[in-house]
Formats: structure tokens, sequence, C-alpha cells
């Protein structure tokens, strides 16, 4: 491989409510946690444990304002982007914090628009291409 990728794929709950800053220009960040849980049983003691992993996640622009629309706290999303990470001082000490850049975003959940019965696949990146209908699938009454 001649490069590097820098890419991240998580599946997991808000932790809280989008927060949004508005820019001059018409621009908009959003910014909230997720969490990923990961289960396993001790062995040795046969206790299950689970420890869970806060994400701090970031959208931009038209991505942020469907965030802000759609999700609420609790709710599933699965998010695709980069990992970035930031430094400032405060105080005289430096600070350092590990974000997730979220490009492509599809909700798994959603309690916000009872008429909404299927939210699409939401992205910051341009399309070529035309929506997809979705037909219903017939019987064909095959065994399997």
């Amino acid at each position: 491989m001649a490069g590097t990728i820098n890419k991240v794929i998580l599946i997991g709950h808000l932790g809280d409510e989008v927060k949004m800053h508005y820019f001059e220009g018409g621009n908009s960040i959003g910014r909230f946690p997720i969490a990923t849980n990961e289960s396993y049983t001790n062995k040795q003691t046969g206790e299950k444990v689970t420890s869970t992993e806060w994400h701090n996640i970031v959208v931009r622009n038209k991505l942020a304002e469907i965030c802000e629309k759609y999700l609420s706290k609790g709710d599933k999303v699965y998010c695709e982007g980069r990992i970035k990470t930031r430094q400032w001082e405060q105080e005289g000490q430096k600070r350092y914090t590990t974000e997730i850049h979220v490009q492509d975003m599809t909700f798994l959940s959603t309690k916000k628009d009872p008429n909404a019965t299927n939210v699409p696949p939401v992205s910051n990146q341009p399309t070529t291409e035309a929506p997809k209908s979705v037909a219903p699938q017939e019987n064909d009454d095959l065994p399997f």
C-alpha cells in the first residue's frame, strides 16, 4: 500500500443532545458524544464485564443540521469518519482532545418524527447518483 489511511467506523448510542454552533457565512458545526460497549465474560470469575468507550463526534454544515433535527440522546447511529486530534493552551497548560470528524452517517433509530419510518443515510459528500427507489419485494413461493 503506497499511502496511509485514517478511517473510523463506529456504531453507538448518543450520550447527549447535539450541540450546534453557527458561524458567519452560513457554516455550522455539531458536536455530541457516542458510547460504544464491549462485553465479555471473565473466565476466572464467570462474571460478565462491560466496558464503555466514549467518542467525541463532530459533524459539519448540512449533516450537523440533520443530526440536530433527527437525533436525540440514546439514539443508535452508524458513523464513518476520520480521527483528528486538537491541542490548545489553557491557563498555561497544554490540552488535547481526540475527535471523530464524521462524513457519512446512518441513523439506526430515531424517535423525534413519528411520521418518518425510514430516515435515509446522510452524508457530507456530494452525491452524483439519483436516489434509488425502494420497490416492495414479491413473494416467489420459494421454500428458503
